[in-house]
């Protein structure tokens, strides 16, 4: 069965037998005096009054762009549970969590997709939105009243509702009230690479606009953090994991790639494990008792398996642990020397080494630090930071906003010699983690009460900015991000210190000509 009605009535109805659910389409969510979002909703075949959870998602891709067009690579790959008509990339398949009692709701993003309004991603507006989706889907007919939100990342804008030709390059439906002029486009969006270029510091009104308070996140939450993620979520996760106000918290680490681990068996029974226990009263594993379940889970990452191999990082080891950072933690000082070593012994001879930082920003110049081989087997887990003593040539002339930009990146040798390359976002080889410092940028609130020892916490306003002048030198901390291995007898810690991305940077560069 399928209704559609005029341009002003786009709701569609299918109730597709094979697959046992209702797909409603173009769903509107009023909002008050503002213009509706529009929305799909997959819901299981069942009693006209069954009432069941529902998942959420809101985002920019495009509610109607089949997986298997956004990226046909990766929707090849995806585990086959999880693939039908209705996949949509980083979202939870339809098909599958209508099967296990879910209803799905899609929603598009304001000002894309389908939902009309102004375009302002990642915004305090249409953060806004999203509430209101979310308290909609609680009030509906078919909804238990329990809303859980699942689903992976979002970083890119391409959708913009109005915008002409979706249809012909596959990448959606054409707008359902038709396509709009490129100078309304252009007013009902804000670009937000422009906006990053123009907006420096958190205090900026746009940035400022967006902030909150993560300690006001009460609900239960489980944060999944993907130790390849070097340049785009791992830090979030786990700070996200840290700060969050809830009771019930939970935080697992994985390896892999960005798309496909959402997918995998085991971590989708993770997923659904979780959120019956909250959003069904199914608590089979412990989730809801406070205690009753180690609230992290940590991979290790042992041995040289190579990237891009889903087969053979299934063989790291998991265990669970009571907090984190991990429990005793015992955090050991590795100091640098002119001659390269990186060794746990302090020398008392005062010495430096330089590089030529501005010669070439395509290849940048590096220094490397090497330990000896280890003498026996040891893990590092956790945070890392750099404390660096740097300075720049009175020579350098750069003009007025003379800076000092690093880049630092860990790396570990195998014991046969050969450095070990991790799995990337895209599935590129990667090193175990990085970090990055603008010297101008090196304030510490040291009396914050998010600062910590391991962790060195800066406001990154304005008023923060401090000079860099040729020949002065500088103290600075560099936070580098959370990394896992496990070094063998016989392996090797590189640190390096560069001026610009060094392999393992991937699709994530500093290479913006207005600001990189």
């Amino acid at each position: 069965m399928a209704t559609s009605n005029s341009l002003q009535d786009l709701h569609e109805v299918h109730k597709d037998h094979q697959n046992k659910l209702i797909f409603e389409k173009n769903v509107d969510i009023p909002r008050a005096k503002n213009l509706p979002i529009r929305c799909n909703v997959y819901r299981p075949v069942a009693e006209a009054d069954a009432k069941f959870p529902v998942l959420v998602t809101y985002g920019p891709y495009g509610k109607d762009i089949p997986y298997s067009d956004f990226h046909p690579k990766s929707f090849a790959e995806v585990n086959p549970e999880h693939k039908s008509k209705y996949s949509v990339w980083e979202t939870p398949d339809p098909v599958f969590w209508t099967a296990h009692g879910y209803v799905v709701v899609r929603a598009d993003e304001r000002g894309l997709g389908q939902s009309p309004g102004i375009l302002d991603t990642m915004s305090r507006g249409t953060s806004e939105c999203f509430f209101d989706v979310v308290e909609w889907a609680a009030e509906q007919p078919w909804s238990s009243g329990k809303v859980g939100l699942l689903g992976i990342s979002y970083y890119a804008v391409t959708n913009q509702y109005g915008r002409p030709g979706r249809a012909a390059s596959k990448w959606g439906e054409d707008t359902a009230e038709g396509d709009l002029p490129a100078e309304q486009l252009k007013s009902n969006r804000r670009d937000q690479n422009e906006d990053n270029q123009a907006n420096y510091f958190r205090d900026d009104e746009y940035y400022a606009s967006k902030d909150f308070n993560l300690a006001d996140i009460e609900v239960p939450l489980l944060s999944v953090a993907n130790w390849g993620g070097i340049l785009l979520h791992l830090r979030g996760n786990v700070e996200g994991f840290v700060q969050a106000g809830s009771k019930l918290k939970y935080l697992r680490f994985i390896v892999g790639r960005h798309d496909l681990p959402f997918y995998y068996h085991d971590e989708v029974e993770v997923q659904r494990s979780f959120l019956d226990a909250f959003l069904k009263g199914e608590d089979r594993t412990g989730w809801s008792k406070p205690g009753a379940t180690a609230p992290v889970s940590v991979v290790s990452r042992k041995g040289n398996v190579g990237f891009n191999n889903p087969e053979f990082e299934a063989t790291y080891e998991r265990r669970e642990e009571t907090a984190w950072p991990i429990a005793n933690t015992e955090y050991i000082k590795y100091f640098l020397s002119a001659d390269g070593a990186l060794s746990t012994e302090s020398k008392s001879v005062t010495s430096s080494i330089s590089y030529p930082a501005l010669d070439n920003l395509e290849t940048p110049h590096s220094l490397q630090f090497s330990t000896s081989p280890f003498e026996t087997e040891v893990e590092i887990t956790g945070h890392i930071v750099a404390h660096l003593n740097v300075s720049m040539t009175p020579e350098t002339e750069r003009g007025p906003d003379k800076d000092i930009d690093l880049f630092v990146t860990l790396r570990y040798i195998s014991p046969s010699g050969e450095e070990v390359h991790y799995t990337g976002t895209a599935g590129d080889p990667i090193p175990l983690t990085k970090g990055w410092l603008r010297v101008s940028h090196r304030k510490v609130d040291k009396s914050h009460p998010l600062h910590r020892p391991y962790l060195p916490y800066r406001t990154y306003f304005s008023t923060d900015v401090q000079p860099v002048a040729p020949g002065q030198i500088y103290d600075v901390d560099v936070e580098v991000w959370p990394t896992n291995v496990i070094v063998e007898k016989g392996g090797r810690l590189v640190f390096e210190v560069a001026s610009g991305d060094t392999q393992g940077s991937g699709m994530f560069q500093h290479t913006n000509e207005v600001d990189r």
